[in-house]
């Protein structure tokens, strides 16, 4: 297996088993859906960066700080789940492609009314 297709498949792995642990754990039964959109393993698999859409319910910053807080009890959870070596560090970071997308759309809508 070539060492890209491994980085893949690692992060596949970590982004399934965080989506589950999000779903069951941190997401809760109100309002709001918290999703992971992608992870980017650094090439010594050391590193997942991962990236969370968040809508409704609690603001993205106090998510962000409670998956901080529960860092090292995911750690542990990817460690029984995910057979590595090493488990990665991990980053979370909210997904800028939604908001890139709203600002897409702003512009084609600006546009659209300064063509008429």
């Amino acid at each position: 297996m070539t060492e890209d297709r491994r980085i893949k498949r690692v992060a596949r792995r970590i982004m399934e088993e965080l989506g589950r642990f999000l779903i069951e754990e941190v997401q809760g039964p109100g309002p709001g859906l918290i999703t992971v959109t992608r992870v980017e393993m650094t090439p010594d698999l050391a590193t997942a960066r991962v990236f969370l859409s968040i809508f409704g319910g609690e603001a993205p910053e106090e998510i962000l700080a409670r998956l901080e807080r529960l860092k090292g009890p995911i750690r542990r959870l990817l460690a029984s789940r995910v057979n590595l070596k090493y488990n990665p560090e991990l980053i979370f970071l909210p997904d800028p492609a939604p908001e890139y997308g709203e600002h897409l759309d702003r512009l084609i809508e600006k546009a659209r009314k300064h063509e008429d």
